[in-house]
């Protein structure tokens, strides 16, 4: 990605929502670090130890909101002067909240989708980074991003397993929204290998990728996604 990054760093909404949802599955089941919820806001992402949090909604209609912030990389909340990071955003974004967030310095970086690509506010010409690249990095297009995944992944269950088929097999069906158990089973068995320590629940796992609405019959990101 750029630093700073630049609206043609993010992928088509639907396969960053199947690769943080992918992400969101493996959280469910094992305590690593990372607290997902889902709801009429979208998919929402704190770090455990505050280092970064996301926040997507994708709408039914292909329209998608991204807004987050890294403490290490988002540079977008420092100094005297702030910036407008709704600076030209279009009506449909949800004014209240994201005024709220930016009155409460929360924000690094707020990204829109609309009209076949994503769009941000303009950035001061000295600006470092928003911090996008290291908040969320696997968004990028490209199989890059699915390196991404499964390094965050092995780094997170300290194994020695590097799963990337099965990772990208489990980001194509969570984007057609056919997962079932037998997929969660697959994508947890390689992602935590024999050597994981961790507790695993597959069971939480297929409860909130049905949350998510990554099972067979339902819309991707249906609980996320609203008129």
């Amino acid at each position: 990605m750029h630093r700073p990054s630049v609206p043609g760093d993010l992928d088509d909404p639907g396969q960053v929502w199947a690769r943080a949802a992918t992400l969101a599955v493996v959280a469910a089941a094992m305590d690593d670090g990372d607290e997902y919820t889902v709801g009429p806001q979208g998919l929402h992402c704190w770090n455990g130890g505050g280092a970064y949090w996301w926040r997507l909604r994708v709408y039914e209609d292909g329209r998608a909101l991204l807004c987050g912030h890294d403490a290490d990389g988002s540079y977008t909340h420092t100094g005297d002067r702030r910036i407008d990071f709704l600076a030209g955003g279009p009506a449909w974004l949800p004014w209240e909240q994201l005024r709220a967030e930016a009155d409460g310095n929360l924000l690094g970086f707020v990204y829109w989708y609309e009209d076949g690509g994503w769009a941000r506010a303009p950035y001061p010409a000295a600006l470092p980074d928003d911090g996008l690249a290291m908040a969320m990095s696997w968004a990028a297009p490209g199989g890059a991003a699915v390196e991404e995944i499964t390094e965050r992944l092995v780094a997170l269950m300290e194994t020695e397993v590097h799963p990337v088929a099965e990772v990208r097999a489990f980001i194509a069906a969570a984007a057609d929204r056919t997962v079932g158990a037998a997929e969660v089973a697959a994508l947890l068995d390689a992602v935590c290998g024999r050597d994981c320590w961790y507790e695993v629940r597959p069971e939480a796992a297929l409860a909130f990728a049905a949350e998510l609405g990554l099972t067979a019959g339902e819309r991707a990101g249906v609980a996320a996604v609203v008129a």
